[in-house]
């Protein structure tokens, strides 16, 4: 994340309930942001936590864990990656990631001729454990619990842990740019509550009413969001 991006982000936890959901680790995903004001969704939702004591916005939400709905699931997932470790060393460029509560095999740097190779690797591991499941992403392969959790649940959760669900004057954004942000791009259509923005370049099917080309647009539309808010006058 650049200066200026987290400078932009920061400024809009300032003025709104900002969270990050993202399939990596919560950990590692808060050592790249580095913001203390924002709530972090980890692992597509299944590691949530919320600011830290005394941000502007933690006035419902403690500092501890929200929720971690596969805790079970553990050292099953540890166990995995270790054999996907093994499994996969044979193929150059591929890389096993343990994002704690799920698991992502990458393959942007595998040789395209291999992909296929690389993913019967990974099914022949999973298939043993019926437990998880296998889903694609970009250019990449990950392996989740097979409970009903996902980016969608993990937004509805943080609607509900702040008081947001049934607030006819709450309107939530959802960015982003995965196959698995569709989910959450789902829930806020049939919710009929706010709107998702997918990012790309390109023309996709998708359930995000909006699109921003690139991370810089975005940048821009956050700014323009924190523009706005300090312009509104504040309600008496």
């Amino acid at each position: 994340m650049s200066k200026k991006m987290r400078k932009t982000v920061r400024k809009l936890a300032e003025c709104f309930p900002t969270a990050i959901v993202t399939g990596r680790c919560r950990d590692k995903v808060y050592k790249f942001v580095k913001l203390a004001e924002l709530y972090y969704a980890g692992s597509h939702g299944m590691d949530i936590k919320g600011p830290a004591k005394g941000s502007k916005h933690n006035n419902k939400v403690s500092e501890s864990v929200l929720f971690q709905p596969a805790s079970e699931f553990l050292p099953m997932i540890d166990e995995v990656y270790k054999r996907l470790v093994e499994k996969t060393k044979s193929t150059p460029g591929a890389k096993v990631e343990n994002n704690k509560f799920c698991l992502s095999v990458h393959f942007r740097c595998v040789e395209e001729k291999k992909w296929n190779e690389l993913a019967k690797q990974v099914k022949s591991v999973v298939k043993e454990y019926p437990k998880l499941r296998l889903t694609q992403g970009r250019k990449v392969l990950e392996i989740r619990p097979t409970i009903k959790w996902d980016k969608g649940k993990a937004l509805e959760f943080l609607l509900e842990s702040l008081g947001f669900a049934n607030c006819t004057d709450v309107f939530p954004v959802y960015i982003g740019d995965d196959r698995s942000d569709e989910d959450a791009f789902k829930i806020l259509r049939d919710r009929g509550q706010g709107f998702g923005i997918l990012v790309s370049k390109f023309p996709k099917d998708t359930n995000a009413s909006y699109s921003l080309q690139e991370p810089d647009e975005v940048m821009d539309f956050l700014q323009r969001l924190v523009d706005w808010k300090q312009e509104t006058p504040v309600r008496r």
